[in-house]
Order: C-alpha cells, then sequence, then structure tokens
C-alpha cells in the first residue's frame, strides 16, 4: 500500500514537472525565457517549447499586437498665449522588441500603459506649448503628429513602437469657457475688421486708377476731337477761301447771311441804321445802296 501511494505521489510530481517544462506560445504572442544568474533572456516565437521548470528558467509571454492606452481623466495643457485646454490622448502602440522590454521592465510590464500615459503628458505638453490657442484647435493633427514623433523617441529604449497618437477630446476648463469664447470672437471681429480695411483700400485704389484711365481716355479723345475739328476748320477755310476766290460777291453775301441769322432772334426788338453797311445786302441782293434805303423805316422785327 506504501509502495504505491509512494508511485502516485511520484507520478504527479512527474507530471507537475513535466507540465511545467513544456509551454505554448500562440501566434499574439512572444516568450522571453530567462533564467537564473548571467545568462541573457532568450525570445522564442509561437508554436510548442520545452524549458527547465521553474525556478531555473521562467517563460514570460509578451503581447506583440497593437494596443491602445486611452487615459480616462483629460489632461491639462497650456498653450502658448497661456490659455489652458483640456486634452484626452490615445496611444496605439505595439511592443517591438520584447527583449528591451523585458530587460527594462524586469518581466513586469503592467505599469508599461502608465509610462507611456506619462511621455504622452510630457510629449503634448512640449507641442502644444509652441502653439498659440487659435492654432492649436486649427493644427490637431500636426499637434498629434508631433507628439508621436516625440514620444517615438521617448519609447524607443523600452521597446516600444508608437504607432498613433490622436486627441479625443479638445476643449476648455469650465471656469474659462466665457473669457476663451469672448477672445476669441474678439480676435476673429478683429481679422475681420482688417479684412474689410484691406478690401476698402483695395477699392479706393481700383476706383483711382479708373479715375486715372477716365482722364486719360477723355484727355485723348478730347485731343483728336480738337485736332478733327481743326482739320475741319482748315478745310472748311480752304474752300470758303476758294469760293471767295472765285466769287467774292456770293462770299460776302453769304457771310453776311451767316451774321443776319446770329443776330436776329424772335421777338427781338433792333434799333439800327437803315444805311448801314450791315444791312446792305438787305437793301439790295448785290450789296449796292437802293434810293429807297433812305426811306426804309428805323425800326425791324
Amino acid at each position: 500500500m506504501n509502495r504505491i501511494i509512494a508511485l502516485v505521489v511520484a507520478v504527479v510530481i512527474v507530471l507537475f514537472a513535466a507540465s511545467s517544462m513544456v509551454y505554448v506560445v500562440d501566434q499574439r504572442h512572444m516568450a522571453v525565457v530567462s533564467a537564473h544568474g548571467d545568462t541573457a533572456p532568450v525570445l522564442v516565437g509561437p508554436g510548442l517549447h520545452v524549458k527547465l521548470p521553474p525556478p531555473l528558467q521562467t517563460a514570460t509571454l509578451v503581447d506583440t499586437r497593437i494596443q491602445s492606452v486611452d487615459a480616462p481623466d483629460a489632461d491639462r495643457y497650456v498653450t502658448s498665449d497661456k490659455i489652458d485646454i483640456l486634452v484626452n490622448p490615445v496611444i496605439r502602440y505595439r511592443v517591438a522588441d520584447p527583449l528591451r522590454l523585458f530587460a527594462d521592465t524586469r518581466g513586469d510590464a503592467q505599469g508599461l500603459p502608465e509610462r507611456l500615459a506619462t511621455m504622452s503628458r510630457d510629449a503634448l505638453g512640449g507641442v502644444f506649448a509652441k502653439y498659440t490657442l487659435a492654432d492649436a484647435l486649427a493644427k490637431q493633427q500636426d499637434i498629434a503628429t508631433q507628439a508621436r514623433t516625440a514620444m517615438q523617441k521617448a519609447a524607443a529604449p523600452l521597446g516600444i513602437d508608437v504607432i498613433d497618437v490622436q486627441m479625443t477630446r479638445v476643449d476648455f476648463p469650465a471656469a474659462m469657457t466665457d473669457s476663451v469664447y469672448k477672445r476669441m470672437t474678439a480676435a476673429r471681429e478683429q481679422v475681420a475688421n482688417e479684412e474689410r480695411a484691406k478690401g476698402a483700400a483695395e477699392a479706393d485704389q481700383i476706383k483711382a486708377d479708373a479715375a486715372r484711365q477716365q482722364q486719360g481716355l477723355v484727355a485723348d479723345a478730347y485731343k483728336e476731337a480738337q485736332t478733327i475739328k481743326g482739320e475741319g476748320d482748315g478745310k472748311a477755310a480752304s474752300i470758303a477761301a476758294d469760293a471767295f476766290g472765285r466769287d467774292p460777291q456770293f462770299y460776302e453775301f453769304y457771310q453776311s447771311m451767316q451774321a443776319y441769322r446770329n443776330s436776329f432772334k424772335p421777338n427781338d426788338v433792333i434799333v439800327v441804321d437803315p444805311g448801314s453797311e450791315f444791312f446792305r445786302f438787305m437793301r439790295s441782293p448785290t450789296g449796292g445802296t437802293s434810293p429807297d434805303a433812305a426811306a426804309a423805316p428805323a425800326r425791324k422785327h
């Protein structure tokens, strides 16, 4: 009976030892096999593996999938214009070098999310300090990219590859919301006023240019008109001179008719000397003096 009990105990011990020596690594993990002493840890991939029983050797599984760290509480950051904002960052990462992570954490990676959250606070704080509030709100993707680059450098010694940093919330503290909105409104109004002033200045410039062009066109047109008029007057004078040369008496008659037209208006009363040279063509079609000229009435309408 004692032999049977001893045999059972021995079998149990053997099975327990065997179970502690055989382990399985699935596709989602890598295993770091370490031993006491100065022996360097060994990295093994997915599959069925055998090791020495503890405490001679231990196998630590490391999750190599893409993981996320989502801070439950918003972190407070300060912009370059000294305005506080609340931000909830989300960090996506994966373990790129399990041996580095194992060496740094001594096999205990439970504090890794908190360390990454601290890195994100440092990275985002440094980036937000470079931007004003307006720029920070308008360039959130640029800020996230810069924060990821900064975190990548900080997490590289841990064997961590930071894949992405996103901000799920960007808001103001409740006590500052009204004042911030007023400042933003004032800033937008200032920009609008500057744009209006710029537009008004451009409009005035356009009007001034148009006025100068108008004056230039009017001056050119007047110059051309005077030139044409001068040419017409010259031609008219030439024609008149030619006509005067051919028939001086007709020219004098025509000139007198034009003078009569310009001098006499309807309903005018004119007192003149009937013997005046001015009325010689009224006295005679040929411009001579007739005997009845002296007896002509002194008033004409």
